[in-house]
């Protein structure tokens, strides 16, 4: 079965060297496929790990066929992509792997590939995964969500990936792009002195608003206990290889961020905010991290409306 991977970020190039070395047949599309393809390396995004010798890689859109098409673009550029190239992709199964809640009509990526690409078959890659762990041959274990997810199971475990499968779709995506949102709020907490109980207390707390918006979208509620929930929420706001854990750190510390990198997280904030406020679902830690990163609120105020939230059971 050939597998292709539309876009050669960090994450993107990881995947794509995982399944290689795993033996799978895979074809990269890389804007910058030449150079990458005389240093055998992506110097860019992943400096270091060594792209294997049966690896394709292109920049030519039109040589794409392939049975299985992971789509590892930015999540805020991912409807804007698939207008663009939805024709290529009938009959094809569509697998999103970035993380997040497109910022204009509040939909996660499998939303976006079925009404995108409605002749597609949409499914969702997502899970504690660090493109640099992935790339290094390091044991990943993640979450193929698909209406039948038995077949993309077998396609993509190989080498040191592993898959659990699941038909949830609205969990998985639900639980992608809320760890986002958390981590940059344990980021803020830890960047700003708040501790370590602090973040402990984001990241319970953040998980039942995870359970919440994801409910409210349909998803059942064992799925946020999974790889694409509690797990992805584990890793991100408990490492500084999170970018979104990262940027909330530089925020807290009153850094000067750098620019260029992608922090899906920000926009799916803002995204999470609004849908919930028109649904009436109650987030107050995603409120808490829109009004800090716009500069309404200073960390200390965020944190003190927090505190005197009114006492409830758990």
């Amino acid at each position: 079965m050939n597998i292709s991977v539309l876009g050669a970020g960090a994450f993107g190039t990881s995947l794509a060297i995982a399944l290689s070395r795993a033996g799978k047949d895979v074809t990269l599309w890389a804007r910058d496929a030449g150079d990458m393809a005389k240093s055998r390396e992506n110097v860019r995004r992943l400096p270091g790990h060594a792209l294997p010798d049966r690896l394709v890689i292109t920049e030519n859109m039109e040589a794409f066929g392939a049975d299985i098409v992971l789509l590892a673009v930015p999540m805020q550029t991912l409807r804007g992509f698939l207008a663009e190239h939805c024709e290529r992709f009938s009959g094809t199964t569509l697998v999103a792997t970035c993380k997040g809640i497109d910022l204009e009509t509040g939909d996660g990526p499998g939303e976006i590939i079925r009404k995108s690409c409605p002749d597609a078959h949409p499914a969702l890659l997502s899970g504690p995964s660090f493109a640099v762990d992935v790339a290094a041959g390091l044991p990943t274990a993640l979450t193929v969500a698909a209406k039948d997810p038995i077949a993309l199971q077998n396609a993509l475990t190989g080498g040191n990936l592993r898959l659990y499968r699941s038909t949830d779709l609205p969990g998985v995506e639900t639980g992608g792009a809320m760890k986002n949102v958390i981590a940059i709020a344990c980021g803020l907490a830890i960047g700003a002195g708040l501790g370590e109980s602090a973040r402990a207390a984001l990241m319970t707390r953040g998980f039942a608003e995870m359970n919440r918006f994801a409910i409210a979208r349909g998803a059942e509620s064992d799925t946020l206990q999974g790889l694409s929930g509690f797990g992805d929420l584990t890793l991100t706001c408990t490492s500084e290889k999170s970018r979104n854990f990262a940027y909330g750190l530089a925020l807290g510390r009153g850094e000067v961020l750098a620019e260029g990198v992608t922090i899906e997280g920000k926009a799916t904030a803002k995204a999470v905010s609004n849908a919930a406020e028109k649904a009436g679902i109650d987030m107050p830690i995603t409120n808490m991290v829109v009004a800090v990163m716009s500069g309404h609120i200073t960390i200390n105020e965020a944190s003190e409306l927090l505190l005197a939230r009114p006492l409830k059971e758990e």
